[in-house]
């Protein structure tokens, strides 16, 4: 009977034991996870925080996620335990033993003593230790076993000593901030080219700054009264010449009474050697200069970025040099607005009008309220690539004064012939609001546009919320989100005002568009660029078109808008990188399934990002919150928010306890052509119109490319 139950059943027999087979591994590595945390946890002091680290728990359940764990798939990939009290000792032997972790974030503590031994976590790639009190030197070659770490944060400690030098070995090292501590000794030569976010200030540093730092302004370098050179606007003093060798008789017997010696002959040589380069110097420029007048009676100037081949890189080897060629600076014309006004004297070169040629290149200023400049200065600015999408690529350039911009090079801009391109322009230029982000300055050709944008530093929300979780990320608490959320409607509100007459006012609303000043204030970029694109190319330029109704049935409305807002409002909410972001539907989350799908289960609690959820007095209005997401990203448009009723909800969900919301009181960039805000900032309910979307009586009035 037994035999006969057995063969009776055996495929079920055999599924089972193959799916034994392949579990018990799985078993056995999640089980030391928690035996290493809590082991973890042990080496800390003051961890009233880390209550929910207990044995009857799993560390990455999805109902009972431990605390300033960052998972994956049901396995632990970083740790945020930023301003949590905790002391003590780190137990690095333990965190070894959690394999898959990937960032660690500790600012923010009690933590002291020497660097604790993280070189022995060889995949680690993000390490935030700011705002401890560590003391002593880090040993030179601290780093060389760390090569997958780009992201170092050892900013406000009390570490001594040199600079580690192995630093130069981190391959693809991105940001490395050392500021407020006590490094003393010369910089090392740190060159890098992924490196884009530097800061060394508040030191004891000493010596030049190395060339290859160039590219960093001088803020960071600032507080070390040792240092110069960079662009520090200090020049280091030049060593004193070697005394010179008196020459015996003999010597001049020697050298057949010509009173000369040796070396004397070689000083000589190389006055020679000198002079013949500087001569075949000059040579070259006047071929350079024929050449470049032989081309001015080209009808157009053609964009090149990067341009490898620009001598200037000597100075700036690891920038990517933004290089607009064939633009001669005669036929540079910056044409000002009579509207505009001036608020400040400019001093950069190429900024004056000039006589324009049969292909007259024109750099056309849209704002002055950050002074004027030409496109000179941009063909001498040190640049490098932000990013590429749909529309083109995005560079940073930082011109000869320190001013840096946004040069974003628009491919499929070809909606509009010049002088319709040109009335958009000014029309954007003209916008004034909180929230918005505006072009300064554009530059026309047919087959391609520049526009220039005020480079924001803090970037975007998208990088903010899913980048490698720096010290940004840890702001991002529930006021600030409901902020950021509150101001992105009140930017969109006013956009579905000005451009009432598209079909889609905003079109490609999403976090990557979506900048954020100093204080959180949102800023939307990239707006109403519908009617500017090439037909045929609108739809996957545009992420409102991937709206259901206009995915589907080619049909779009200022409700694809609102589906791009409740998107925003998901992704903020959930802390989770949407799918509906790429083309191939491969990865990230599709965060309007799951949400929907644990409301119907009343489970919106555990939608929540953890950084958030432990804010408990405020539980409720975040899931109000998650409602009106889901209400507006509903797949039929009938039964979606339209955008007056999504504001109206918005504006009505409010922080309880004694957080609060920040309201900016002072212009984060371009604001100050913005009138007085009134003493209540938020828009009132009155001030909504038509179920359009069009507000009425709201009169008050970036950076990847996608």
């Amino acid at each position: 009977m037994a035999a006969t139950w057995f063969f009776d059943h055996r495929p079920h027999h055999l599924l089972f034991s193959s799916i034994i087979f392949f579990v018990l591994p799985c078993i056995a590595y999640s089980l030391a996870e928690p035996e290493a945390l809590f082991k973890l946890k042990e080496s800390f002091k003051n961890v009233e925080a880390l209550n929910s680290w207990t044995p009857d728990t799993a560390p990455c359940a999805r109902n009972t996620q431990w605390a300033g764990l960052i998972c994956s798939n049901g396995i632990v990939t970083g740790l945020r335990l930023g301003g949590m009290g905790l002391a003590g000792e780190i137990d690095t032997k333990a965190l070894a033993e959690i394999k898959g972790l990937r960032t660690m974030s500790f600012v923010n503590n009690n933590f002291s003593g020497p660097m604790p031994e993280f070189n022995t976590l060889g995949p680690l790639k993000g390490l935030y230790l700011s705002g401890n009190q560590f003391t002593g030197e880090i040993p030179s070659n601290f780093f060389v076993k760390m090569e997958s770490l780009r992201k170092l944060w050892l900013s406000d400690n009390k570490f001594t000593g040199n600079i580690p030098p192995s630093l130069a070995t981190i391959p693809n090292l991105l940001e490395l901030h050392l500021e407020d501590n006590g490094f003393s000794g010369s910089i090392p030569v740190i060159n890098q080219s992924t490196l884009v976010s530097l800061n060394m200030s508040n030191n004891k540093l000493e010596g030049e700054v190395p060339a290859s730092m160039s590219k960093f302004e001088a803020s960071s370098f600032v507080g070390n009264a040792g240092l110069c050179g960079g662009n520090l606007g200090k020049e280091c003093a030049k060593p004193e010449p070697p005394p010179a060798t008196s020459t015996s008789p003999n010597d001049t017997n020697n050298n057949g009474g010509n009173g000369s010696n040796s070396k004397g002959n070689g000083g000589s040589s190389k006055v020679v050697v000198a002079v013949s380069v500087a001569s075949a110097v000059v040579l070259v420029a006047l071929i350079v200069m024929f050449f470049v007048k032989s081309r001015r009676k080209e009808d157009e100037a053609d964009f090149d970025m990067p341009g490898k081949e620009n001598t200037e890189k000597a100075d700036h080897p690891d920038a990517v040099e933004l290089n607009v060629s064939e633009i001669k600076q005669k036929e540079v014309v910056v044409d000002r607005p009579s509207s505009s006004k001036r608020a400040g004297n400019s001093s950069r070169k190429g900024s004056n009008n000039g006589k324009g040629g049969g292909g007259m290149a024109e750099l056309v200023m849209l704002n002055e309220e950050k002074g004027v400049f030409g496109l000179p200065d941009l063909m001498k600015a040190a640049a490098e690539v932000l990013g590429n999408g749909g529309l083109g690529s995005s560079y940073k350039a930082v011109m000869a004064n320190g001013f840096a911009v946004v040069v974003k090079r628009m491919r499929e801009m070809n909606g509009m012939e010049k002088d319709g391109f040109d009335a958009e322009m000014r029309r954007f230029g003209s916008l004034r609001h909180w929230n918005i982000l505006t072009p300064l300055a554009y530059h026309y050709r047919k087959e391609e546009k520049l526009l220039i944008y005020e480079y924001i530093p803090k970037s975007s929300l998208l990088y903010i919320l899913h980048g490698d979780r720096g010290p940004s990320h840890a702001e991002l608490d529930w006021p600030t989100r409901l902020k950021i959320v509150q101001g992105t409607a009140k930017g969109l509100a006013y956009i579905h005002t000005e451009f009432a007459s598209c079909d889609v006012p905003h079109g490609n609303l999403k976090s990557s568009n979506i900048l954020l000043g100093p204080d959180y204030e949102p800023l939307l970029s990239d707006f109403a660029f519908g009617p500017l694109i090439n037909t045929a190319n609108v739809a996957q330029a545009l992420f409102a078109y991937k709206a259901p109704e206009a995915a589907e049935h080619d049909r779009v409305s200022p409700k694809c808008d609102v589906y791009c807002l409740g998107i925003i409002i998901l992704e903020i909410m959930t802390g989770k990188f949407p799918s509906q972001y790429l083309n191939n539907g491969k990865g990230g989350l599709d965060v309007i399934q799951w949400v929907r799908s644990a409301i119907s289960e009343g489970r919106e609690s555990e939608l929540l990002d953890p950084e958030i959820s432990s804010t408990n007095s405020s539980l409720g209005e975040m899931e109000k919150l998650l409602h009106i997401g889901a209400a507006c990203t509903e797949s039929n448009p009938n039964q979606r928010l339209d955008m007056r009723e999504a504001i109206i909800r918005i504006e009505q969900v409010q922080v309880l306890g004694s957080d609060s919301v920040p309201h900016t009181r002072h212009a984060p960039t371009l604001r100050e052509g913005v009138g007085e805000l009134p003493e209540e900032t938020r828009l009132k309910s009155n001030a909504i119109g038509s179920r359009s979307g069009r507000l009425d009586g709201d009169d008050d009035a970036a950076f990847s490319i996608s």
